[in-house]
């Protein structure tokens, strides 16, 4: 009990300092400022991915991570030009096995390691730099708000999943991946996904974001990323891994926190795409 205390202590304290900066960043700062903070934090999310999948390959790591830099980079700063990221989408895979047949190492693990290697910068980096994409394109306060919004859904579902699972939950979600997560904890993440979103339609988003159109995201970003959670539960404990990394203090890695928000922030920027017209 004094552990879980001592946990929520520094997730709260993480986010009284953590949350007023990225306000800034968002409302106050340019907008190159907050993909200044998003382009660091994707790197370090893919660093960690990649020592768990390439532990010791130092060489291999750097690598995927100059990988992710330059397809996020590109999909910030070329975003309205298709043949650019109909490359990013195309060559990272590739480069994956090309990059894995320079350093073979055990050839048990190769097909693994390929893989990751060619998934990882499209898995982290390009949908976190969509949060900085959004902030760019779109009109002033909406680009600002949507960042927030794919954000919010996922830190207040992991929020609600926290309370609702540690007071009510009595049934396992899916123990083979997580086995502290609860049914109850996910319809509580989902219930507080979705309270965020109205809360975004009838504040900062008013008038961009019709009520009707909340509940939806919230339901559907609240439950995808609940499953990107799971998702990033299964690539560790499949690695023998409990924290991605211990950079954020009572969070684990910065893979550990964005696990979702890689999720919603696709969500959101899709629904931009169609219904803002970004």
């Amino acid at each position: 009990m004094a552990a879980r205390a001592s946990n929520l202590g520094l997730r709260v304290a993480t986010a009284a300092v953590g949350v007023p900066f990225i306000l800034v960043l968002l409302y106050v700062a340019p907008a190159w400022a907050f993909y200044a903070l998003v382009l660091p934090a994707a790197l370090v999310g893919v660093h960690e991915l990649f020592a768990m999948t390439h532990p010791g390959d130092h060489q291999t790591q750097a690598v995927g991570v100059l990988i992710s830099a330059v397809a996020s980079a590109t999909v910030y700063f070329e975003t309205s030009n298709p043949r650019a990221l109909i490359a990013v989408l195309t060559l990272v895979p590739l480069a994956g096995p090309m990059a894995t047949l320079c350093r073979l190492g055990a050839l048990e693990t190769a097909g693994l390691r390929a893989c990751a290697l060619g998934f990882g910068p499209l898995f982290v980096a390009v949908p976190l730099t969509l949060l900085a994409v959004m902030r760019r394109t779109l009109e002033p306060g909406v680009g600002a708000g949507a960042a927030l919004l794919a954000l919010g859904l996922a830190w207040f579902a992991d929020t609600g999943a926290y309370f609702a699972g540690r007071f009510l939950g009595r049934h396992k979600l899916y123990e083979a991946v997580s086995p502290n997560k609860t049914i109850e904890g996910a319809f509580g993440g989902l219930f507080a996904s979705v309270f965020w979103a109205v809360a975004a339609s009838l504040s900062y988003l008013a008038g961009a974001l019709p009520v009707e159109h909340a509940v939806i995201l919230g339901l559907v970003a609240g439950a995808l990323g609940q499953a990107g959670d799971l998702g990033e539960s299964l690539l560790k404990r499949s690695m023998g891994v409990k924290d991605s990394g211990a950079i954020v203090p009572g969070h684990g890695g910065v893979l550990d926190r964005v696990d979702a928000v890689i999720v919603t922030a696709v969500i959101v920027y899709l629904y931009a795409q169609w219904a803002w017209g970004a």
